[in-house]
């Protein structure tokens, strides 16, 4: 590899507007492609209404850092902004989590509790995956949404709410509609304002900007050097489809990080950068470094999960920690890196 092709993008200075006009970060978000710059003009239109929102977006692209965009640049930024995967809400309980209770409203209701409309009074509920919500939520949501009127559950007055509703889903709404499973009253109340978040693969030169950005981060975060991003790992970098999109991109890196023997970030396909000439080797040494490539990779997944604890580490291995142990002195690898992790 030639000295230009190891130069590291640096974190600190690529991303300014004095060095790139069109680079924009907003609140978390980083970029500079087309795309980006599409997304982040349609967050600032949805920042000055108060009017409920739809954000589309695949898995892992950033619609939770979008909403969040969102409510920091209106108005309400000084309330809070709540968030709630509602695919996590068991059915029974979604109402008595939206709305809240009073003591003795069910069996189990020893107390009284504040529900998350409440906690986001003045300032954004943001409601993810949407889609996932069961009938009876969507016609709760449906009502609430209507006249921004609730009841805790056993509460005899109705309260008035003051929270923005921004949701999000990464199944197309209107094919759920359409296949019965979401309401399309419930739709056309959502759907006043809408924004996309651009897949990763639609973002182009954003990729390399936020695999050097993850990589400052988790760099730092282990007490490593900083690392530069190899040529091989640049074209494996554009041309990977990325189905997780900005999580993938981020936990490929941190992984990449925490095996990197050096100051170079190599292909993850690879192991290591491509011959000179780009042929393979023999079959035989190149199935020795890939699996010596997956065995490293597997020792700090599961070192940086469990903060070094070798212990810990084979239980969640589910092998002997002796076998473990082995490993660990055959790739001559470091337990205290990860401590504290």
């Amino acid at each position: 590899m030639t000295r230009e092709q190891a130069q590291p993008l640096d974190a600190a200075t690529a991303w300014t507007e004095e060095a790139d006009p069109d680079f924009r970060p907003l609140h978390g978000m980083l970029g500079a492609s087309p795309a980006f710059r599409r997304m982040t003009d349609a967050i600032r239109m949805l920042a000055r209404s108060d009017a409920p929102a739809l954000i589309d977006g695949e898995t892992g692209s950033g619609k939770e850092l979008a909403a969040r965009a969102v409510h920091y640049l209106s108005e309400r930024r000084a309330r809070p902004f709540v968030p709630v995967n509602c695919g996590a809400i068991p059915e029974a309980l979604l109402e008595s989590e939206l709305f809240g209770h009073v003591r003795g409203a069910f069996t189990d209701a020893r107390g009284s509790r504040t529900g998350l409309v409440t906690h986001a009074e003045g300032g954004t509920l943001f409601l993810d995956e949407i889609d996932t919500l069961p009938a009876k939520g969507q016609v709760a949501l449906l009502r609430f949404l209507q006249d921004r009127r609730y009841r805790p559950l056993g509460q005899s007055g109705e309260l008035v709410s003051n929270a923005r509703i921004i949701a999000a889903s990464n199944k197309g709404l209107e094919r759920e509609v359409e296949q019965g499973r979401f309401r399309s009253d419930l739709l056309y109340r959502l759907n006043i304002l809408r924004l996309r978040v651009p897949p990763l693969r639609e973002r182009g030169e954003d990729i390399l900007y936020l695999a050097q950005h993850f990589a400052a981060i988790y760099a730092k975060r282990y007490g490593l050097c900083s690392h530069g991003i190899g040529a091989g790992l640049r074209d494996w970098l554009q041309q990977h489809h990325w189905p997780g999109n900005v999580r993938e991109l981020e936990n490929t890196i941190h992984r990449l990080v925490l095996q990197c023997d050096g100051e170079i970030l190599h292909d993850p396909e690879l192991g290591a950068e491509v011959p000179g000439d780009g042929r393979p080797g023999d079959f035989k040494s190149a199935k020795a470094e890939a699996i010596a490539s997956f065995e490293k990779n597997y020792l700090a997944l599961v070192l940086a999960q469990t903060g070094g604890n070798v212990s810990a580490a084979a239980r969640l291995a589910q092998t002997d920690r002796r076998a473990l142990g082995r490993l660990l002195k055959k790739h001559g690898v470091d337990c205290d890196r990860y401590r504290g992790s």
